[in-house]
């Protein structure tokens, strides 16, 4: 299969590192035009830069701004032009005792990790329902279903998620648009690194410590290792394109069968 890409703008959010750049990478790659987007434009150029130079083809467009907010939002949406492809990656996790979560952090996972993007499907699927085509894809998690003891605040966040995709592509049945939403498992970024030695002992090596994690904290990963940023960014890119237009409503595990369930 051949993923094409060419004359479909996508905006990926929070896309200056991690799994989001990976993303705008492997979009940008399929011939997308792609709005990479952070809150400091100094980073958002020097992304861009240094994306275009390995390959000068690349069809970028800095998009920097603060989706969490309703301005900050708008900003990124005019940088951007008309969205045909919304990646909703922005997320913020971390580890907290259940008992020790405060109400400001519950409002402020619900707000980066869930009214984020609806805010930004709000103002996008309108046009993708009118030009007949597009593609809205939710980053979540395993932790959505899998609720982790240490950080059940972002899992509540992701398991919201869930929800808001399969509600959305009720109301883009039979438009052309698809909503879905990407279970992806444990993955390999440096803010997982930081997450890892914050549960295990710090002197390890790093394959010790991603072995430790897994064993202690991910023992149903069938994997028995993090995934890589890249096995993410190939289903968000399939799920993309016009390869994927009965796929719908649904929530695609890229988990490394970390959730022990036979249908999603």
């Amino acid at each position: 299969m051949r993923i094409d890409l060419a004359g479909k703008t996508a905006l990926v959010t929070g896309s200056t590192q991690g799994i989001g750049l990976t993303i705008a990478t492997t979009l940008a790659d399929a011939g997308a035009r792609v709005a990479v987007n952070g809150r400091s434009p100094e980073t958002v150029s020097s992304v861009i830069a240094a994306l275009q130079e390995e390959n000068p083809d690349r069809g970028l467009v800095a998009a920097p701004g603060d989706v969490t907010t309703e301005d900050g939002a708008a900003r990124v949406l005019a940088a951007t032009g008309d969205v045909d492809i919304l990646v909703n990656n922005l997320g913020i996790f971390g580890a907290t005792p259940a008992l020790d979560i405060s109400d400001d952090e519950w409002r402020r996972y619900f707000d980066v990790n869930v009214l984020a993007a609806v805010r930004l499907i709000r103002a996008t699927l309108p046009g993708m329902t009118e030009r007949g085509w597009g593609r809205v894809l939710d980053i979540a998690s395993d932790s959505a279903v899998v609720i982790p003891a240490e950080m059940i605040h972002y899992g509540m966040s992701k398991t919201a998620l869930l929800a808001v995709s399969r509600g959305f592509a009720k109301e883009a049945a039979g438009t052309g648009v698809t909503v879905n939403s990407v279970l992806a498992g444990p993955t390999h970024t440096g803010g997982v690194e930081d997450f890892v030695y914050s549960l295990v002992d710090p002197q390890l090596s790093w394959e010790e410590a991603q072995r430790e994690f897994m064993r202690v904290h991910r023992p149903q990963s069938l994997l028995q290792r993090l995934i890589e940023p890249e096995e993410i960014a190939s289903m968000v890119a399939y799920l993309a394109s016009p390869l994927a237009s009965a796929t719908t409503g649904a929530a695609v595990r890229v988990d490394g069968g970390y959730i022990d369930a036979i249908v999603p």
